[in-house]
């Protein structure tokens, strides 16, 4: 289980989660709605161990979460993978597709060039496509590689903050049935994050809505 108790954020002076309590649990899909500017994505970050909060705790599995970014322990911070809504922003450009698939692989010394290959596959990348930088693709066919990064290390937890908005309707089924089969496949907790209330009726098995300061 995934947690957060009491959590607040602030950027300088704004309040932007206040107090907020937050539960993923394994195995199933937990959806977030709300109005842009309310903490969605904040959320997202801390639950990712990505950002301190000013307060509150994050326990993963019963563990505090007591460092945050690269200083969380390695084998917490590689449990929950983040896919963020804008793929262009999320990836380094002077990688290939292959790359950004092996990146999370080559930071552990772990890497697989078989599993790599094996998760473009599952995504619907083609071959042609991989030796390609995010310049030479599309936003849909870039975001099914920032989805295959997000599963390369078979995280416990996946947080996925919008990661359907502007994808073609084909793509953004394509992503929701590979996230559902990866679920069902190793139990893993999903966080679908939209401001798309049908699609939140359609896949999450249950929906929180936050109003601002994630209230």
């Amino acid at each position: 289980m995934l947690k957060a108790s009491d959590v607040t954020v602030r950027y300088g002076r704004q309040t932007v989660l206040d107090r907020v309590g937050f539960t993923l649990e394994p195995g199933r899909v937990t959806g977030l709605g709300g109005p842009s500017g309310c903490g969605k994505s904040t959320l997202a970050r801390v639950l990712a161990l990505m950002l301190r909060p000013a307060s509150g705790t994050v326990t993963l599995d019963g563990h505090p979460v007591r460092g945050w970014r690269q200083r969380a322990d390695r084998e917490l911070r590689i449990s929950v993978a983040l896919v963020y809504q804008q793929p262009r922003l999320a990836v380094d450009p002077r990688l290939t597709l292959t790359e950004i698939i092996a990146e999370p692989r080559a930071a552990v010394g772990r890497p697989d060039p078989e599993r790599t290959g094996e998760l473009a596959a599952e995504v619907g990348l083609t071959p042609d496509l991989l030796t390609r930088r995010p310049h030479e693709v599309s936003d849909g066919q870039l975001q099914r590689a920032c989805l295959a990064r997000a599963l390369s290390l078979e995280p416990r937890y996946l947080i996925c903050d919008e990661m359907t908005t502007m994808l073609d309707a084909s793509t953004q089924a394509h992503l929701v049935a590979v996230v559902n089969a990866y679920r069902e496949r190793t139990g893993a907790g999903v966080l679908a994050i939209s401001h798309d209330d049908v699609l939140l009726g359609r896949w999450a098995d249950s929906v929180t809505t936050f109003g601002r300061f994630g209230g």
